[in-house]
């Protein structure tokens, strides 16, 4: 039996308008200028709204090269429903104005069977936007290629079991049909984030704010998820992405291919100047066969 999650944020977070949504994407796509590579096998990508964080994504979709990838495993965190796990979607299709996706049952009925994973409403999942804000741009570039894909809302994580699903889900990177799209925004600066951590000697906030960003970012470059966990304890940086990157990190340590991630775009939703301003950072990165 067939069952669609719908585009729950197409018309709010970006336009449920076909041709205009087609035309969005590409003129970000074009202005990255980036060169498709096969070696691409993973990105890192925002989940803001298109209007904040539609320009940046585009340097980590820009990448991939869509001829050789048959099947895209999305990593996104849960931002409304607690859960100490992992959890399959039930859906058989992601819509999205531009062409659905088709799921790959076969591949969540094998992550069912573990025991690991538990099963999300697609009430849960049609709320959460962290994956669906990739799959228009998903759509887009693999307009005219079989792709099906395999959403796993990423729950409260213990490093324990950040360690566990990346050891589990390892074997996926080492079959170069499978692709990986990892969801998350960076730093959520301000009272109504209830984060405020400024460091004066780098001038203004903003600045202050990119030090500290630019710090995660070379740690998750390193592939290291123990320091990364080190840096989120001791600076307390609200990267709400922060447990599919984990999961991420530990997914390629555990696997026989060499992948490197590097950090291509990054950008802030406004400047932080004062302690009365918010601002969001994105970040996009490429994971690359390091040969």
């Amino acid at each position: 039996m067939e069952t669609v999650r719908r585009a729950t944020h197409a018309g709010s977070w970006y336009t449920n308008n076909a041709s205009r949504l087609e035309e969005e994407l590409d003129g970000w796509l074009r202005a990255a200028g980036l060169t498709k590579s096969a070696d691409v096998r993973g990105v890192i990508a925002p989940h803001a709204g298109y209007s904040y964080s539609g320009r940046s994504a585009a340097f980590a979709f820009g990448n991939i090269d869509p001829t050789n990838i048959s099947r895209v495993f999305l990593l996104g965190p849960s931002h409304h429903y607690y859960t100490p796990k992992c959890a399959l979607t039930r859906a058989t299709t992601y819509s999205t104005p531009i062409g659905d996706l088709p799921v790959d049952q076969e591949v969540i009925e094998e992550l069912k069977a573990t025991g690991k994973f538990e099963m999300m409403d697609l009430r849960v999942d049609e709320a959460e936007h962290s994956m669906e804000m990739h799959l228009p741009y998903l759509a887009k570039v693999f307009k005219g290629y079989e792709v099906k894909v395999v959403p796993i809302l990423v729950g409260a994580l213990s490093s324990e079991s950040e360690a566990m699903y990346g050891h589990l889900l390892a074997k996926y990177i080492d079959d170069p049909k499978n692709f990986f799209s990892v969801s998350s925004d960076f730093c959520h600066w301000g009272s109504r984030f209830s984060y405020t951590y400024y460091d004066k000697k780098h001038g203004p906030i903003y600045k202050s704010i990119e030090a500290l960003d630019r710090m995660g970012m070379e740690i998750i470059e390193t592939g290291d998820a123990d320091s990364f966990k080190r840096y989120l304890q001791q600076y307390e940086n609200t990267i709400c992405g922060r447990h599919p990157i984990s999961v991420f990190l530990h997914m390629l340590k555990n696997s026989s291919t060499k992948i490197k991630i590097g950090f291509l775009h990054y950008e802030q939703s406004s400047q932080c100047k004062s302690s009365r301003d918010s601002s969001v950072s994105y970040a996009s990165a490429a994971a690359k066969l390091d040969n």
